[in-house]
């Protein structure tokens, strides 16, 4: 089977838009600007200044112009020529209209043969960890984002285009009100970065109990929580640079443990959920890593193990088993989704693009091939019928 002849239309659980100009700023305070976000000129070239810092999380976030989609698949194919990321980057192009029109973006769709996306953040989910030693900062930025997403893009948009507001637990009373607010504009999912989150009184894992309230309104609403790839703070303890760009800036003609940090992010957030007992108390909450990887599950699943063999009569069930009844994974296209599969079951993994960004495919289904071992069954599961059932709701 080819992408020509699926004999349905996919459904594409990463999608990402490049934001508007005045994305955070649109609904902020401009009083507020200089604590949360605002832009900047340096040299002619213009920055977010957030929290009073310079972003460099991207080279260029008005995105005009911007690199082609897809532009570093040969080099996650393995780099057959050989090339420096950088030389990847070099051709760049005006701004698509599609990367922030939703209308241009469905007719764009129909051409991919893709019948609904998942639509996440650019830079959105990259800014929460430069504020995140103050958090009312945080939830200011975040409801001044949610609602310029509503504006441009809409939580549901013709039953095809779903963005999901980008929610921080850093205030938990702000993240069950914002919670609500999206559920009342029909969102099918919500986004978390991976990181422990930053509160008043210090860091906290997710599965803590003081986020109760959050987990308790997920599992009553049904909603699908997303944790999605992004700035989660992690450091090199001096081996590598730290710069969330540096794998594809300055260094990057040489490895570096740094390309290791978003898996080791997803390992962490996902496996602690399950040592805190989320699912215990919460056995209605559904969880979807997405563009955080895959390649870590078989260690997770023997730290799981060898957890429960050292700790008896702690889980209430085999944990590996709660894992993969709550948890969905899309796997980077370039990973062994075969191995994904048997570790988790076909039912549990999701098809995701990363259309339109430099790491993704140039076209979504260029994924198609990657699955050309399973049947017809399995095929449907991973590029439509997975997402679709946590895209529907099911409440407790």
């Amino acid at each position: 089977m080819d992408a020509e002849n699926l004999g349905f239309d996919a459904f594409d659980a990463d999608n990402h838009y490049y934001e508007a100009l005045d994305a955070f700023t649109r609904h902020l305070d401009p009083e507020q600007g200089p604590r949360v976000v605002q832009w900047c000129d340096i040299d002619g070239r213009k920055h977010h200044v957030v929290g009073g810092r310079v972003s460099r999380a991207v080279v260029n976030p008005t995105f005009d112009p911007v690199a082609k989609a897809g532009a570093m698949h040969d080099w996650f194919r393995g780099n057959p020529e050989g090339k420096s990321p950088l030389e990847f980057l070099r051709e760049r192009e005006p701004i698509r209209p599609e990367y922030r029109d939703r209308d241009v973006r469905l007719d764009v769709m129909d051409a991919q043969g893709l019948e609904k996306i998942w639509l996440f953040p650019t830079l959105g989910i990259l800014y929460e960890e430069l504020l995140k030693h103050d958090v009312e900062a945080v939830t200011l930025m975040c409801t001044a984002f949610n609602r310029w997403i509503e504006d441009d893009w809409g939580c549901n948009y013709r039953d095809r285009i779903y963005a999901a507001p980008y929610i921080s637990l850093s205030d938990v009373d702000w993240a069950v009100r914002e919670l609500e607010w999206a559920i009342e504009r029909d969102a099918r999912t919500v986004v978390l970065r991976p990181a422990a989150p930053t509160t008043a009184a210090g860091p906290r894992p997710p599965g803590d109990p003081m986020f109760d309230p959050f987990w308790a309104r997920v599992n009553e609403a049904g909603i699908t929580v997303v944790v999605h790839a992004g700035d989660s703070g992690y450091s090199s303890q001096g081996y590598a640079n730290d710069s969330f760009s540096s794998q594809f800036s300055a260094g990057a003609g040489r490895p570096s443990i740094r390309m290791f940090a978003i898996e080791r992010a997803a390992y962490d957030f996902l496996i602690s959920l399950v040592f805190d007992k989320l699912f215990d108390r919460f056995p209605n909450v559904r969880i979807a890593s997405v563009e955080n990887g895959s390649e870590f599950l078989a260690d997770l699943f023997k730290k799981l193990r060898s957890t429960q063999n050292k700790m008896i009569g702690y889980f209430s069930e085999d944990p590996a088993e709660t894992f993969r009844r709550h948890v969905w994974v899309n796997p980077f296209w370039e990973d062994d989704v075969y191995e994904v599969v048997r570790l988790m079951g076909a039912d549990r993994v999701i098809f995701g693009s990363d259309w339109p960004h430099i790491e993704g495919m140039p076209q979504p289904l260029d994924y198609v091939k990657e699955l050309k071992e399973f049947d017809d069954a399995d095929q449907r599961l991973i590029l439509r019928d997975n997402a679709l059932e946590l895209n529907t709701r099911c409440p407790a």
